[in-house]
């Protein structure tokens, strides 16, 4: 059966893609041939440039997400290695639909566009806002690209063309596609928490890719920022713009004492969360995306209701969140960390180097275009 033709561009009739084809360990990920489906009415087709990875890849693997998981990702990641199940609620939403591409964060290439008024789109380099509200922006439900459907960790990829945005900068493409989720993330994360300046805001997990685009961001808006790290990373951190570097073997309550922070960002969570609350001043805000090192934590209700502190989860986008990334990307207000770019057919590779976590901001997976689908 032959392909409809997009109304504007050429589209291949396969590509080359990592396919996850369920939980476990890194086994689950192939390499192989995989047939690209008609456009339909309002997408676009985009050649991969670089993909971005995630802990949020590796996880959905793993099936983190299931309610039945109460350890941290490292913990899991050790036994998933060796035994598999499949999770029927692992996936940010519900089950993850296995067979499966995945990858987030996307730089690509428009080649193809399905209606005349994306034309326009047509050659243009852009990032793609991975977390889309097909429900409205006045909804709170959302479907994630590579979790939810195909994603990027292929030749070519599939999407709203209401979800891609030209951007235009010196940039290299792997230097972009480190952006997306995390630098979205965090912004999300200090909007939500009306992060202004002069804000004594704490960031856990500094070095990782939420943690190290939330200290970039949080200096953009004028906020003092102290960020936990190893060690090793402090220098990298400082050299982000963190005012303050602690060490995360600290014992941050009798390093800086009880009410220090307005704001905490906090994506390890783990038995350190009883603590955060602690050093939050009446009246702060706690936020997290994420519980690195546990998610199921202790919580003393006096804490939070006698201080009067603001609980704040955050995983959809808001509206202006990915344009307002993108502006600070053309405005120069923020930097690339491109920790490490690896070829797409290395992805076990790279994400066994990643769990090391010996590196500050993001690894990259670079499609070859030159390995033909027939091949």
């Amino acid at each position: 059966m032959s392909q409809e033709k997009p109304a504007f561009g050429v589209m291949p009739q396969a590509m080359k893609a990592v396919v996850t084809t369920g939980n476990g360990g890194t086994d689950k990920l192939e390499y192989r041939r995989v047939p690209l489906r008609d456009l339909k009415p309002g997408e676009v087709c985009l050649k991969v440039l670089a993909a971005g990875m995630n802990n949020t890849e590796i996880n959905t693997r793993l099936g983190w997400y299931s309610s039945t998981v109460t350890s941290s990702t490292d913990d899991l990641k050790s036994a998933q290695e060796t035994q598999e199940s499949h999770k029927q609620d692992g996936g940010w939403n519900k089950a993850t639909p296995f067979p499966i591409i995945q990858g987030t964060d996307c730089c690509g290439e428009v080649i193809a566009a399905h209606d005349a008024q994306d034309e326009a789109l047509m050659g243009s380099r852009v990032l793609v806002r991975a977390c889309m509200r097909l429900n409205g922006f006045e909804s709170q439900q959302t479907a994630w690209m590579a979790s939810d459907f195909d994603g990027a960790f292929a030749q070519y990829v599939i999407v709203p063309a209401t979800e891609v945005f030209a951007v235009t900068c010196d940039w290299s493409d792997a230097e972009l596609a480190t952006i997306p989720c995390a630098y979205a993330t965090a912004e999300t994360m200090l909007e939500r928490s009306d992060c202004t300046a002069n804000d004594k805001v704490l960031i856990m997990g500094a070095s990782g890719g939420v943690g190290s685009a939330a200290v970039q961001l949080a200096k953009r808006r004028g906020a003092i920022v102290s960020a936990v790290t190893s060690a090793d990373k402090a220098d990298a951190v400082r050299a982000i713009g963190a005012d303050y570097v602690l060490d995360r073997g600290d014992d941050l309550l009798a390093k800086v004492g009880e009410e220090a922070f307005d704001l905490i960002i906090d994506n390890v969570a783990g038995t350190l969360f009883p603590v955060m609350l602690k050093l939050l001043v009446r009246g702060g805000k706690y936020t997290s995306s994420g519980a690195i090192a546990g998610p199921v934590v202790s919580l003393d209700m006096r804490d939070m209701y006698l201080k009067d502190i603001t609980l704040i989860g955050t995983t959809a986008w808001d509206e202006m969140v990915f344009p307002n990334v993108i502006s600070y990307i053309e405005s120069g207000e923020i930097r690339p960390l491109l920790a490490r770019s690896f070829d797409l057919q290395d992805i076990a590779m790279a994400q066994q180097i990643f769990a090391e976590k010996t590196f500050v901001g993001n690894f990259v997976l670079v499609p070859d275009h030159n390995d033909k689908a027939d091949s």
